[in-house]
């Protein structure tokens, strides 16, 4: 299937404002699943765009504003050739099928950074360390029991709660389902990393939330199958229907754009996103 993103998202400042360099991290990462056949960028402001590659290998536009501004906005417009895949088409290594992994020396080189919890969240029984299990048993319930317990609502902006806050509440955006479940698998001693990026669901399916929107959901790294994606905010493994846009340790490290104003005082400011996502017969 082919399908059409159209992102758009506009800044509006009450005053002039200097803007430092922005990172935006809304660029698709092709995989042989997910395959670019077109894609334009845009940033307004006088941006000048450099694309680069960041320490996680996200594909980023770097955005630097010569001049003072008022208001500027960012586009993308892509066309994508999805090609259906099963999520849980894969095998495990031996040290892989029961949590917690037996990961190598050079797993665990690479990995630290995905294993370190600073949450100091103490899990309710659901998500937190018990022995041995099950590796996909396991990773099941923690998905279903986040989607089943933990409301969704909509939050365009901010940083995400805490897990301790977020299990105070029982109710939070995507991103925040994101930080408990990355913290849950980390105490599990599994590898877990935050994602970014579109949600598309196809006119028959219409029961996920956060569908056509940005969107942010989990990897977990499991010895023989890799990173394997996981939204816990639909209690689901991820298909070619979740569209990565960036991967990291940390929700900085996924931020679809990061960047602030110099002054000397606060200036309010407004953010109006627009996505559509469709399917080209």
């Amino acid at each position: 299937m082919r399908i059409h993103i159209d992102y758009q998202a506009a800044y509006e400042y009450e005053e002039p404002v200097s803007l430092s360099p922005h990172i935006v991290r809304v660029l698709p990462r092709c995989t042989r699943f997910i395959r670019m056949i077109d894609q334009e960028f845009h940033c307004g402001g006088g941006a000048r765009v450099q694309f680069r590659r960041d320490l996680y290998d996200n594909e980023t536009a770097c955005c630097f504003f010569p001049s003072v501004v008022r208001a500027f906005g960012i586009s993308l417009s892509t066309t994508l050739q999805l090609t259906t895949y099963n999520p849980l088409d894969f095998l495990l290594d031996s040290r892989g099928l029961s949590i917690p992994p037996a990961y190598s020396e050079s797993e665990l080189a690479v990995l630290e950074p995905h294993l370190r919890d600073l949450s100091g969240v103490r899990l309710p029984a659901p998500l937190a360390p018990e022995g041995s299990r099950s590796t996909v048993e396991t990773l099941m319930s923690m998905i279903c029991w986040t989607n089943e317990e933990i409301a969704y609502e909509r939050r365009d902006e901010g940083a995400p709660l805490s897990p301790e806050e977020l299990l105070k509440r029982r109710a939070g955006s995507c991103r925040d389902f994101t930080v408990l479940l990355v913290a849950a698998l980390r105490q599990n001693g599994v590898a877990g990393r935050l994602v970014s990026g579109f949600l598309w669901e196809g006119p028959s399916e219409s029961s996920r939330v956060a569908e056509n929107s940005l969107h942010a959901w989990v990897e977990a790294y499991l010895p023989g199958a890799g990173w394997l994606a996981l939204d816990p905010t639909n209690g689901s493994f991820c298909d070619h229907r979740s569209i990565a846009t960036a991967a990291g340790a940390s929700a900085e490290d996924i931020a679809p754009v990061s960047g602030t104003y110099y002054g000397e005082r606060q200036v309010p400011s407004r953010l109006t996103p627009r996505l559509t996502i469709s399917e080209i017969e």
